[in-house]
């Protein structure tokens, strides 16, 4: 059944890439959102903690977090969500996760750097205006990619905002 799923969220993704145009990139970033695999993943305290340290007030972050399945007893703290969570029609079925994507962010920072269609999803569709995220995804998807791995999370946060500070978006 995930198999089937991730067929029609492929085509639901390849149509939307069709028709993506990138918004306009805001002058300073002030808000960022971050999509985190946290199937892969699990560092997301300390990769809003190097954020804050480099000068983003930790109010004006928030995460969604995708995870392939949830064990039964595991919980999960604020905005995630699963393969369930979304429809046949590629639209989200939680609220929490609708709210983010409506969000509109200065900076979408994609976590992750493996192609998979309900991450690919959910971000084409945020309403951020600057997307961010590693070279190994569809390079249609992020308007700036960084080549590196996802667990050096600390390099990928200042090589960000290095490049950040060069084009003066800080």
């Amino acid at each position: 059944m995930r198999y089937i799923k991730d067929i029609g969220l492929k085509k639901i993704v390849r149509k939307r890439l069709a028709n993506y145009k990138p918004v306009q990139v805001p002058g300073v970033i002030n808000t960022v959102g971050i999509i985190i695999n946290e199937t892969y993943f699990k560092e997301k305290e300390l990769l809003v903690k190097e954020l804050v340290k480099k000068g983003i007030q930790e109010k004006n972050i928030q995460t969604l977090s995708f995870k392939e399945r949830l064990g039964k007893k595991e919980v999960m703290d604020c905005c995630y969500y699963t393969r369930r969570d979304i429809a046949l029609n590629g639209s989200f079925t939680k609220e929490d996760v609708v709210q983010f994507l409506n969000t509109p962010f200065d900076m979408l920072i994609n976590y992750y750097d493996v192609d998979s269609p309900p991450l690919m999803l959910a971000t084409l569709s945020s309403e951020a205006r600057l997307r961010v995220g590693f070279a190994t995804v569809d390079n249609r998807l992020n308007d700036f990619m960084i080549s590196m791995q996802a667990e050096k999370y600390s390099d990928f946060i200042a090589e960000l905002f290095k490049y950040l500070k060069i084009l003066k978006k800080i």
